[in-house]
């Protein structure tokens, strides 16, 4: 007798069905719309305390240049005072910044007036909407 046998190959099949990559789609998507606000809300709490250092340093700068003068530099001068020698100041030892004072993190510049209105000389960033006032990641960055 001969006996047929029937070889057949199993065929192993690699890969994902369409229904296991929709599960892990879906996974994926609700962790990030669980982490994606709490990492954005990081970024304006950053940009917020790199303001608040940057007028700090500014602020030091402003005070070694009243500690060499004698007094802060006007308005109209501004904070270029700190970088370049202003023509009429002859006791003036800067640069008291290694460059021109950075904008905000907003991209904006910083704003100086000598003499201020809440303190010797106002320094401040209107925050994130560039707006005075505001609350949040929108409200002033000052000295005073």
């Amino acid at each position: 007798m001969n006996q047929w046998r029937i070889h057949r190959r199993e065929q192993v099949v690699n890969g994902f069905t369409l229904l296991e990559l929709l599960v892990v789609m879906v996974i994926i998507g609700l962790l990030a719309g669980y982490v994606a606000p709490k990492y954005f809300s990081q970024v304006g709490k950053s940009e917020v305390k790199a303001a608040q250092a940057q007028i700090d340093s500014i602020e030091k700068a402003l005070d070694q240049y009243r500690l060499d003068i004698g007094h802060y530099p006007p308005t109209e001068q501004g904070l270029a005072a700190l970088t370049t020698r202003p023509t009429n100041e002859v006791k003036w030892q800067g640069p008291y910044l290694k460059k021109m004072a950075p904008p905000d993190p907003w991209g904006r510049p910083y704003l100086y007036k000598n003499p201020g209105e809440r303190s010797e000389f106002d320094l401040y960033s209107y925050g994130k909407d560039g707006q005075p006032g505001g609350t949040g990641e929108a409200a002033d960055i000052t000295n005073w």
